[in-house]
């Protein structure tokens, strides 16, 4: 019995263009939640916390933290990954600063943008995933635990984020947490119910 064919590959325009709109929605999502002083999960909820705290730069404080994370991305997955996924790092991080000037949120129900925010991260965590990239930091651990032990990223990173959340209680008040579990909720959602092992084979 004849085996069947593996699928396509992606082309590299495809992944260009998917890490391009990935990134644009992570970006719009964690305008979102700026706009409404809630936080997310993952290396940017760290990032976070730094602008909460010392008023530090989304964008810059998100590059920096994901630096010692490369080698693990080089080990784990290999160069292409780690290739994509510094490119789609890099774009968040500017993105997320040149956004508040092409964005205005002059008023934004929180429990809305924590909702909308998280699906917007999830879906363009979503895109990048599948097209072998990622957000580096916390994600790459969860990617990497997906591929080779086969533990759900969603679930990983719920795990990370919780610990995240805990930490903020010492920088925000205990509601703008709360929202942010919600919208961590709705992220790690679409990449539970979207990303599981044999279900997508378009790499």
């Amino acid at each position: 019995m004849d085996k069947p064919e593996a699928p396509p590959r992606h082309s590299r325009f495809e992944d260009a263009v998917a890490i391009g709109i990935g990134c644009l929605m992570v970006s719009l999502g964690l305008t979102l939640f700026r706009g409404a002083g809630v936080l997310s999960g993952g290396t940017a909820g760290i990032a976070f916390l730094g602008v909460y705290a010392a008023g530090w730069p989304l964008g810059v404080t998100f590059f920096v933290l994901n630096l010692p994370f490369y080698l693990l991305a080089w080990r784990g997955m290999g160069r292409a990954f780690t290739a994509k996924t510094f490119v789609a790092v890099a774009t968040v991080s500017a993105l997320a600063e040149w956004m508040p000037g092409w964005i205005t949120v002059g008023s934004i129900a929180p429990p809305f943008a924590a909702i909308a925010g998280g699906l917007l991260l999830g879906n363009g965590l979503l895109i990048l995933i599948r097209h072998r990239a990622s957000l580096g930091g916390i994600g790459v651990l969860a990617v990497v635990l997906q591929e080779r032990r086969g533990w759900r990223a969603g679930h990983v990173q719920l795990a990370a984020d919780a610990l995240i959340f805990a930490l903020a209680l010492a920088v925000v008040p205990a509601g703008a947490v709360a929202l942010s579990m919600i919208g961590s909720a709705a992220l790690n959602m679409v990449i539970s119910m979207n990303h599981r092992d044999g279900r997508y084979m378009g790499f």
